[in-house]
C-alpha cells in the first residue's frame, strides 16, 4: 500500500492524496510536519525536513510535483500524456505553481497562519495584486482549452488545483475571471478534490 507522510492542510501534501485518489490507489496518510513534529526515522526518508514524503513498496520519493510524475508514470500514463509534447505542456504548469505559491505567500502567511494584530496588509494588497496578474495567465489558457492538461483533466491540473482553491478561499479583492471560475466548479466536481483540497485554511 502506498503510504503518505504529511499534515492535511499542507498544499502539497494535498495534491498527492487528491492524486492517489484520482489514480483510486489505496493509501495510508500519516500525520508528519508542523504540529505533528519530524522524528528522526523520518528524516531519514527526507534530509530536507520537508514534506510530504511517500513511500510505494520499497520505493522511497520527496518532492511533490515528482510524486505527482512517478504515480502517473506507474499507475496511470495517460493522466499525464501519451506523447513526450503532452507531457511537457502538462509539466509547464506544474512547474509554474512554483511561481505562483510565492507569489500567493504573503497573503496566506499574513490572513490564515497571523494573528489579525500581526498581519501585514499592505503586503497582503501587493500579493492579492501580483496574485491577480498571475491568474490572468491561467484564465488565459483555460480560454483555449478546458483543463490546464489539455482537453481531458489530468496531473497538470492537480498543483494549481490545489492553489486556486486558496485563491478563492482567501479573503482578497479578486477580478473577474470566468474560465477560472469554471474550472474551478469543475475540479469541486471530483470527490478527492472536494475531500482533501477543500478543508478549511489553517
Amino acid at each position: 500500500m502506498l503510504r503518505i507522510w504529511g499534515r492535511p492542510n499542507s498544499h502539497n501534501v494535498k495534491k498527492v492524496v487528491w492524486f492517489a485518489e484520482e489514480l483510486a490507489l489505496p493509501y495510508e496518510r500519516i500525520d508528519k510536519g508542523g504540529a505533528f513534529g519530524m522524528d528522526a526515522a523520518y528524516i531519514a526518508k527526507n534530509p530536507n525536513r520537508l514534506i510530504p514524503t511517500i513511500e510505494d513498496g520499497d520505493f522511497t520519493l520527496w518532492e511533490s510535483n515528482t510524486i505527482l510524475r512517478y504515480l502517473a508514470d506507474t499507475y496511470d500514463l495517460g493522466l499525464w500524456g501519451k506523447t513526450p509534447q503532452e507531457r511537457a505542456l502538462a509539466d509547464r504548469w506544474m512547474d509554474w505553481q512554483f511561481t505562483y505559491a510565492e507569489t500567493q505567500r504573503d497573503a496566506f502567511i499574513n490572513l490564515v497562519r497571523k494573528a489579525p494584530v500581526e498581519r501585514d496588509l499592505d503586503a497582503v494588497a501587493r500579493s492579492a495584486n501580483a496574485c491577480a496578474k498571475q491568474v490572468a495567465i491561467l484564465e488565459d489558457a483555460l480560454a483555449r482549452t478546458p483543463w490546464l492538461n489539455g482537453e481531458s483533466f489530468g496531473i497538470g491540473d492537480v498543483p494549481m488545483g490545489v492553489y486556486i482553491h486558496t485563491w478563492f478561499a482567501l479573503p482578497i479583492e479578486r477580478p473577474a475571471m470566468p474560465h477560472v471560475s469554471n474550472w474551478y466548479e469543475r475540479l469541486k466536481s471530483r470527490s478527492g478534490y472536494a475531500r482533501h483540497v477543500m478543508i478549511p485554511l489553517t
